[in-house]
């Protein structure tokens, strides 16, 4: 993670996404503009919440460790969202692993300020408890999905919640095959298991697998294979 010493940028996402909205206008408030590279972890599960996030650029994924010692996908996360708010108002650790899929982009407030200073503020309070009830709604679903479905729906469901198709190149969406093993833990299966699947999905010109990648070849069939399941 690196900090971004860029006024104009903060302000701009600032007023893009209403962040000064929730607070005091009149106040110069203690925001941070922090950059994070693909991959890199932001948040570990059980860590103390020093800074209340906001994604204002990029997609995060968020897991959760179970008995095994592996992690099972709950979402990924797009702008606008809010990472922290569950931890900030149970006064708990974090609760899960936030990881950056893509090139991020967050804004932070210190939880010590916003303890001092904000925790009475209807407003933010009321955007806290949207946040929160959203996520609430996903990770029932999220349970559903984990329980019910097909390791076929849910590995569709992945890739059409990790990627989008560039209008201009729909047939230009890959998943580095090296990833594989990560994903059948993420999805709660086996790597022998998902591989079928892939085979499968192969065998039916719905991707494409070589050495190094898998392609997606027809989007509107991963749709179908999906059966309207979404990590979001």
């Amino acid at each position: 993670m690196k900090y971004i010493q860029d006024l104009k940028l903060l302000h701009s996402k600032l007023r893009e996404y209403h962040v000064e909205e929730m607070f005091d206008r009149e106040k110069q408030l203690p925001f941070t503009l922090q950059q994070y590279e693909q991959d890199e972890m932001i948040l570990l599960e059980g860590m103390d919440l020093k800074t209340l996030l906001f994604l204002v650029e990029g997609k995060v994924k968020i897991t959760s460790s179970v008995e095994t010692g592996k992690s099972l996908l709950l979402r990924f996360v797009q702008p606008f969202s809010i990472i922290g708010d569950i931890e900030l108002i149970r006064k708990v650790p974090v609760q899960s692993q936030v990881k950056a899929v893509n090139e991020c982009l967050l804004i932070g407030l210190h939880v010590d300020y916003i303890k001092q200073h904000e925790m009475n503020n209807p407003k933010f309070l009321h955007t806290l408890l949207e946040h929160v009830s959203y996520k609430l709604q996903t990770c029932t679903t999220a349970s559903r999905v984990n329980l019910l479905a097909s390791v076929e729906n849910k590995f569709a469901s992945y890739l059409i919640s990790t990627i989008s198709p560039a209008p201009e190149n729909v047939f230009g969406i890959e998943l580095k095959t090296s990833n594989i093993k990560e994903i059948a833990d993420l999805l709660g299966t086996t790597y022998r298991h998902l591989n079928r699947v892939i085979h499968s999905l192969s065998q039916r010109k719905i991707i494409e697998r070589d050495k190094n990648s898998i392609r997606i070849l027809n989007w509107v069939k991963l749709e179908e294979v999906s059966n309207g399941i979404r990590y979001k």
